[in-house]
C-alpha cells in the first residue's frame, strides 16, 4: 500500500482520499487553509489519514495529486515533488481561473502547464472529466463487470502504469489516451468531458445525475471527436 498526498482536499480531492483510504492506503491532506481545516475529514476518514501542509503532503505522498484550480497550479510545491507521479485533475475555466495566454491560443494544455513548473516530476493528466460523485459511486472492485474507465495522459509510461495501478485498486481501469499534448481531448466542453458517466441527460448543465458505467468502447469515438476550442 501506498501513501498518497493529497494538495487540494475539496470534492475530488476527498473523494479520492476516501477510495484510497477504503483500498488500505493512507493519505496525507492538505489545502490552502491550512490542516486544522481538515479535521473533520481526518476524523471520518480515520487513523490511515492526516492533515498537513501542501509541502508536508507532497513530500510524504509516494503519489500525489494535485487537485486545486488552475490558477494556483505555481503554488503547487516543486522541490518536495521532484521525481515523483503527480495526478493533474485540473481544467481551465477562463471564469474562474482569468484568462491564460497559452490555452487560450492553444500552444499547450493544463497538464502541460503544471508539467512546466515540476519539470522533474512525472504528470499524469486524470480525474479531471468526471464529476466528483461518480468517482466514488462508479468505483467497482477488480473483476466486476460493471467496472468502468477513467481517462489518463502523460508523457512517462512508467508513471502511467504507476497511476493505473493506484486507480485498480480504488475501483477502476485506465484509459491511456497518449501524451501529456493529447489531454485536451478530454478537457472541458469536449465529448468525452462528464457525459461519458452520465445515465441521462443533465438539465440546466448540471452533471448531478446518476452515474453509468463508461468503457474503453465508449470512449474511443469520443476521444477522436473532439475538437480544438478554435474549431468549436
Amino acid at each position: 500500500m501506498s501513501i498518497i498526498g493529497l494538495i487540494g482536499s475539496g470534492h475530488i480531492g476527498g473523494t479520492i482520499a476516501r477510495l484510497a483510504v477504503g483500498a488500505g492506503h493512507e493519505v496525507v491532506l492538505s489545502n490552502r487553509r491550512g490542516p486544522d481545516s481538515l479535521a473533520d475529514l481526518v476524523a471520518e476518514l480515520g487513523p490511515k489519514a492526516r492533515a498537513a501542509t501542501p509541502a508536508e503532503a507532497a513530500a510524504a505522498g509516494d503519489l500525489v495529486v494535485v487537485t486545486v484550480p488552475l490558477h494556483a497550479y505555481k503554488s503547487v510545491p516543486v522541490e518536495e515533488l521532484r521525481g515523483k507521479v503527480v495526478i493533474d485533475t485540473n481544467n481551465y475555466y477562463p471564469q474562474r481561473d482569468d484568462t491564460i495566454a497559452e490555452l487560450e491560443d492553444e500552444s499547450t494544455t493544463t497538464s502541460e502547464l503544471l508539467q512546466a513548473h515540476l519539470p522533474e516530476s512525472f504528470v499524469v493528466k486524470g480525474f479531471n472529466n468526471i464529476y466528483f460523485k461518480h468517482i466514488a459511486e462508479l468505483a467497482r472492485p477488480r473483476g466486476d463487470g460493471g467496472r468502468s474507465v477513467l481517462a489518463i495522459a502523460g508523457d512517462s509510461d512508467a508513471a502511467k502504469r504507476t497511476v493505473t495501478d493506484f486507480l485498480d485498486s480504488i475501483g477502476w481501469d485506465a484509459y491511456d489516451v497518449g501524451p501529456l499534448a493529447e489531454g485536451w481531448r478530454f478537457q472541458r466542453d469536449t465529448p468525452a468531458y462528464g457525459l461519458p458517466y452520465l445515465s441521462e441527460k443533465p438539465q440546466n448543465g448540471s452533471l448531478d445525475v446518476p452515474g453509468r458505467q463508461a468503457t474503453a468502447d465508449d470512449f474511443e469515438p469520443l476521444l477522436k471527436a473532439a475538437k480544438r476550442y478554435r474549431d468549436m
